[in-house]
């Protein structure tokens, strides 16, 4: 998988990933990452990518041409994709960060300041994604936050590919709590049932955990699934 990132501020996504997970991804070859900067590509001799917004208001808004030149210097794969980072887009899933992980290349759009002129979504026509209803300086972080999900799909990334599958929201519901050693930790016990070795229990008590640990703290989510699963 090739993410290929458009952004102000490329240390932003390149230092996150000097931890953990993600940097063995890519020291591996499972995952790489391509930054480029729009002012790489402006025409304006102080390195300019933005300007104020025509009909007036706050702020600063990215011009089209840096942006959009960028993008079109971006060697782009067959099967590939391009997300714009938004308030506005669609909200982001597990559902469609294993969509995004079909792909070869993700290619990713960082705004910053008021936002883009409207003409780089009218050319370039990305997929455009929200991580919440809230604003945010950047969209690095956004962006990180897809590479990171996008990732644990991707055979290698984890350990065993069986961890991602017991994630949050893998199947509509909360992971089930986990517990480890001490057995006993100030008073507090791990269940029996978990000590006995009979797996067949385990799952059982774990898929009931789900439910019961869903429909108390994310009870949309419950409702949601119950009426998939019923």
């Amino acid at each position: 998988m090739k993410f290929d990132v458009l952004t102000l501020f490329p240390e932003l996504i390149k230092s996150h990933m000097d931890f953990s997970i993600m940097k063995r991804a890519l020291e591996e070859g499972i995952i790489e990452i391509v930054t480029h900067n729009p002012r790489d590509y402006t025409l304006d001799k102080h390195k300019k990518v933005d300007d104020t917004p025509y009909g007036g208001g706050a702020g600063m808004v990215l011009m089209p041409q840096p942006y959009v030149d960028c993008y079109e210097n971006v060697n782009k794969e067959a099967n590939s994709i391009t997300l714009m980072m938004t308030p506005q887009g669609e909200p982001f899933t597990d559902a469609i960060s294993n969509e995004l992980a079909q792909f070869n290349q993700i290619i990713i759009l960082c705004g910053h300041y008021e936002g883009f002129d409207e003409r780089i979504r009218d050319i370039i026509k990305p997929k455009e994604i929200s991580i919440g209803d809230f604003v945010l300086t950047g969209g690095e972080l956004p962006a990180l936050c897809v590479i990171d999900s996008v990732s644990r799909k991707i055979e290698g990334t984890l350990g065993k590919i069986e961890s991602a599958h017991d994630d949050s929201f893998s199947d509509g519901l909360l992971e089930y709590p986990q517990y480890t050693k001490p057995r006993n930790f100030r008073g507090l016990e791990v269940p029996e049932v978990l000590l006995n070795g009979n797996h067949k229990h385990i799952n059982e008590f774990r898929q009931e955990q789900k439910k019961l640990r869903t429909k108390k703290k994310r009870p949309d989510l419950y409702k949601k699934w119950m009426e998939n699963n019923y």
